[in-house]
């Protein structure tokens, strides 16, 4: 069989082992169901066509290699559901359509709603279970494993997900090494295709040209940051002018808040910097690395190497609007429990990523104890990989919280580099204009400029207006912040009024 061969023959050590893994999930699946008990949901995209062939491969193989080598009629039995929809790319249905007739798909097709016409097709049929093309990061992936009942409110049947495991990478390792055709807008820029309503081409495979008014865009498979195949799915919320607004893994682009304050908070994860045995130094640095960008920082809180104490911060945070930087408590030592406290926080589990151990592995070699690395557990479904070049691991996102491995200062100038970087192509993290500061010092005591200060604040709400001394009987320091240079000069000037002449000396600008 052409699919089975063109793997094997295949350099790709990686892509041969999720093709196994997913050729006997599909045997299995065959030897609990009979033929007519099993279907498959095929939409023509790019995922489904995996599905679609690897199905014929399983086939074949459960069948003792005989039959379905070439495709035809009787071949393939497995019965395959499509849901026809007005909103869906002529393109796709087209395509579908095609591979319909060329691998002899007995094709059930949909015009209701999903769930309605799943309803009836499973009551005239007697179907147990579904192959579908669910893969982790997908919406509806999340606590899925590779046999799942359907959700309560559906129709009983087992939801099979041979390729739950797969990254946008494998995807498409798998249908160029097997050379078979996919939906040509894949060809075009889009990367993640949904309705007609909600799909462009991904901007980052634009290819701009001088010479033409009409924008070109690069083949799906060469997009390098697989987990921005869905940067091209349009957000539904559009504002009245009808341009939508700019959103990428989940948090809203700088355009939006050029004049908004923009909040992050930290959680340092550790018991020794509890019990005072060491200091919190990478609080501070990741401070003054948010206000170099225009971010503040709300707050900064640690606590104990305990998962429910990780997962009530991580909960009490993730409800607001803040991004959370986390660091602290990752590795393999029995201490190392963040991830797990991220895990439930957000009610998912830690699951294996194949995709994560390969870049351990690389980093840890034969140090790795076993097959199955518990360092490369995450969050299932809520898990974004930050890859850059200049690091061995990836840093970790999941949803709003950046998990940071960094140790000491140099790791984490390194990852904030690697991060701002990202940035330029993704708006992971929004990059505003810095923070301009002021600062003033005066030998007066507190008793004599509380009431100038406090006058201050209340003509100028908009700066942040902050006092200290950094020696018990140093000068007092006023630290002027805000965006707008021409207000922070008018509150020195207005401060200045407030106190006789000489009073307040600058000690400079940033």
């Amino acid at each position: 069989m052409e699919i089975d061969k063109a793997i094997r023959e295949s350099d790709d050590r990686w892509l041969k082992t999720k093709y196994n893994k997913a050729i006997y999930v599909i045997q299995r699946a065959l030897a609990l169901y009979s033929i007519e008990e099993v279907a498959f949901s095929f939409n023509g995209g790019k995922d489904s066509t995996v599905l679609l062939h690897l199905l014929r491969a399983g086939y074949f193989l459960h069948k003792g290699g005989q039959n379905c080598a070439n495709g035809g009629p009787s071949d393939f039995p497995i019965r395959t559901i499509y849901f026809e929809s007005s909103s869906a790319f002529p393109e796709i249905n087209s395509f579908t359509y095609d591979a319909a007739a060329n691998y002899g798909l007995q094709m059930d097709i949909i015009r209701t709603d999903f769930k309605s016409g799943l309803e009836a097709l499973l009551k005239a049929n007697p179907i147990r279970a579904i192959f579908l093309g669910v893969r982790i990061g997908d919406p509806t992936a999340v606590g899925q494993e590779q046999f799942s009942p359907s959700s309560v409110g559906w129709p009983p049947f087992m939801r099979v997900n041979p390729i739950l495991d797969w990254s946008y990478r494998d995807v498409w390792a798998f249908l160029l090494a097997c050379k078979v055709q996919y939906c040509s807008l894949y060809d075009q820029g889009y990367t993640s295709i949904g309705s007609i309503h909600d799909t462009v081409p991904n901007a980052l495979l634009s290819v701009s040209n001088s010479l033409s008014s009409e924008e070109k865009f690069r083949p799906a498979y060469l997009l390098s940051d697989g987990r921005l195949e869905r940067a091209g799915r349009v957000n539904k919320f559009s504002s009245g002018s009808g341009h939508s607004p700019s959103f990428s893994n989940g948090l809203i682009s700088a355009d939006l808040h050029k004049n908004s304050l923009l909040t992050a908070s930290a959680i340092a994860v550790g018991d020794e910097i509890l019990l005072g045995i060491v200091e919190d130094q990478l609080g501070p640095l990741l401070c003054k690395k948010l206000h170099s960008i225009g971010w503040s920082m709300s707050q900064t809180v640690v606590v104990r190497n305990d998962v429910d104490s990780v997962a009530e911060e991580v909960e009490r945070k993730s409800s607001t609007n803040d991004l959370v930087f986390i660091y602290g408590g990752i590795g393999p030592l029995h201490s190392d429990l963040t991830l797990a406290g991220v895990a439930k926080a957000f009610g998912v589990r830690l699951a294996p990523d194949e995709e994560f151990e390969e870049y351990l592995r690389s980093v840890i070699g034969d140090y790795c104890p076993s097959d199955r690395n518990e360092m490369a557990l995450l969050p299932e479904g809520i898990t974004e990989l930050l890859h850059h070049e200049k690091l061995a691991v990836p840093l970790i996102k999941c949803k709003n919280i950046i998990v940071l491995t960094a140790t000491n200062f140099m790791e984490l100038e390194t990852q904030w580099d690697c991060l701002i970087e990202l940035t330029r192509s993704s708006d992971i993290l929004a990059v505003m204009e810095p923070y301009v500061s002021r600062l003033l010092k005066t030998d007066l005591s507190d008793v004599a400029t509380a009431k100038p200060l406090s006058k201050l604040c209340l003509e100028f709400p908009d700066l942040h207006i902050s006092c200290y001394r950094q020696t018990r009987y140093g000068p007092l320091i006023v630290n002027i912040r805000g965006r707008d240079e021409a207000r922070i000069e008018a509150a020195v000037e207005a401060l200045s009024k407030k106190l006789h002449p000489g009073a307040f000396s600058e000690i400079n600008s940033s």
